[in-house]
């Protein structure tokens, strides 16, 4: 059964103010020996409720809100987000700028349903044939899935490459949603990354309480609170916190409330709540009456049902967290279980048609990265967030001379947010790339067009496909596509915020004490 909203209701569903909040604690550095490495599950909430368009200003007003709290200056005026969240829904062809009914468009949810009764033969037979392979590769995985699919994943995927357009496993994952399950760990003390639909978060598993239970952790690069939901939680819609998994005295005897309360306010939802201590497990490695959070009331963004983590893990440094506590990474090296607060992404891409995903503390995993390729530089940011000078960005091997940039690095973030005038210098060298107008942009969903970004004297390359954020019409794959890759002026002309668009292609580390960030070539 579908059922229709009107355009008024899906807009005032989604004009939301998005902000965040700036912190202060002192870190402890103290280099230990050893190392952890956890699982990250890919995590989307299914956004079929949201046109393409919408989604993407969403994504651009979020960035633009965190990279305000990054660099130090005031967050955009809510008033100015939600009107560009009117301009943008103007603007499409079923909005109140077109003449066709939204009713007559969209399911429940808002965006076009991709029918199979509406895609020509090609498109049905390669989506069929897609499903089936997916589903044979994932047969029998269970939560810490079993070997890789690469062979077939990989091939279909390849076939998007050569400019067939936007990729057909990402198309079948949009459609039908699901989990694609991790590969087995290769490394000492991992997990792999579990994958839901789209590459949007990144989500590990870690033990809490007693006797432990596992709970779905959000890790945050942009961040450095550690919570999960609590017994008593309330939604700030009313009820409760959804179908997830919560910490409190019923389910653990080791659970002790300091009776201090704690507020957190991301880009996109906030929490509240109490500050504890219990005992958690990081991938085998205990942190015995940790000091963290419980959260009693959530935005809907972190309660909803939809959503598929029990709490967020912030790895910044602790100088950000408002709990005013170390971060599990520091905790871990202070406790001797790591050597160093270090931590290490390896983030998956679905179109790859396979899941190797995972984050690593206190070292590096060698075989996820190319040695070859390695490079070490300086933490430029004096807040406590990972942000390395960049050198120099370049489209088809050619350099656009925008020398002098830097560049926040950040798990929590989707897309790619440049100042306007670079934003639209990368563009200007695709072929086929436009301007919506709104601070987004469109690129042929067949282009192969490579755009790299320059640290510490190594080129990484971002992959073609990493830049197709999703189709313009999602029943025409190889028409135009929404570019990952985004614009917003907040202050300064030199600053970026690097999210997985970028991140996907890379090994990102980094080090407390030394204060310093490494990427490699992720391999």
């Amino acid at each position: 059964m579908q059922l229709v909203l009107s355009f008024s209701t899906l807009l005032a569903s989604l004009l939301v103010a998005i902000t965040l909040v700036q912190v202060d604690a002192a870190p402890v550095n103290n280099p230990r020996a050893g190392h952890i490495t956890l699982p990250l599950k890919r995590v989307h909430q299914a956004r079929d409720d949201i046109h393409p368009q919408v989604l993407l200003q969403q994504h651009i007003n979020r960035g633009h809100s965190r990279l305000a709290r990054m660099t130090g200056r005031d967050a955009p005026a809510s008033h100015d987000l939600r009107s560009s969240l009117r301009k943008r829904m103007f603007l499409l062809d079923h909005g109140p700028g077109s003449h066709m009914p939204a009713e007559k468009r969209f399911n429940h949810q808002g965006v076009k349903t991709i029918s199979k009764s509406q895609m020509n033969a090609n498109q049905l037979k390669k989506l069929q044939q897609t499903a089936t392979t997916t589903k044979n590769n994932l047969k029998g995985k269970g939560k810490q899935g079993s070997q890789n699919t690469q062979n077939t994943g990989t091939a279909n995927a390849a076939a998007s490459d050569s400019g067939a357009g936007f990729s057909d496993l990402d198309l079948e994952a949009a459609l039908n949603g699901g989990l694609t399950a991790a590969d087995n760990p290769t490394f000492g003390n991992t997990l792999g990354l579990d994958i839901e639909a789209n590459d949007v978060g990144y989500v590990a598993t870690v033990q809490i309480g007693t006797p432990p239970r596992n709970f779905n952790i959000l890790m945050d690069s942009g961040s450095a609170d550690f919570w999960v939901g609590a017994e008593n939680c309330q939604s700030q819609q009313g009820g409760g916190c959804g179908n997830h998994t919560f910490l409190g005295t019923q389910s653990s005897s080791t659970f002790v409330d300091t009776n201090q309360q704690f507020e957190v306010t991301y880009g996109s939802g906030e929490v509240q709540g109490d500050i504890i201590t219990d005992n958690v497990n990081i991938a085998g490695l205990a942190l015995n009456k940790h000091t963290f959070g419980v959260a009693t009331v959530e935005s809907v963004q972190f309660s909803a049902d939809t959503t598929t983590f029990d709490g967020l893990m912030g790895v910044a440094q602790s100088t950000l967290s408002q709990q005013g506590v170390s971060t599990p990474v520091q905790s871990l090296s202070d406790a001797g279980s790591i050597p160093d607060p270090i931590i290490s992404f390896k983030l998956g891409r679905i179109a790859d048609g396979n899941n190797d995903g995972e984050v690593t503390f206190g070292s590096l995993d060698p075989a996820k990265f190319d040695a070859a390729t390695q490079t070490t530089f300086a933490n430029v940011n004096t807040q406590g967030f990972w942000e390395g000078a960049m050198s120099d960005i370049a489209v088809n091997g050619q350099s656009l001379g925008l020398n002098g940039r830097t560049a926040i690095l950040d798990t929590g973030t989707t897309l790619i947010i440049a100042p306007n005038s670079d934003a639209a210098a990368v563009h200007a060298a695709i072929p086929g790339a436009q301007s919506d107008g709104q601070g987004g942009f469109t690129i042929p969903c067949t282009s192969n067009a490579t755009v790299a970004l320059t640290f510490s004297g190594q080129q990484f390359d971002i992959d073609p496909r990493d830049i197709l954020f999703s189709p313009v019409n999602p029943n025409d794959p190889t028409g135009d596509c929404v570019s990952g890759i985004s614009s917003g002026q907040i202050g300064g002309a030199t600053e970026w915020l690097v999210g997985d668009v970028f991140l996907k292609n890379v090994y990102f580390s980094s080090d407390v004490t030394k204060n310093q960030i490494t990427l490699a070539k992720a391999v």
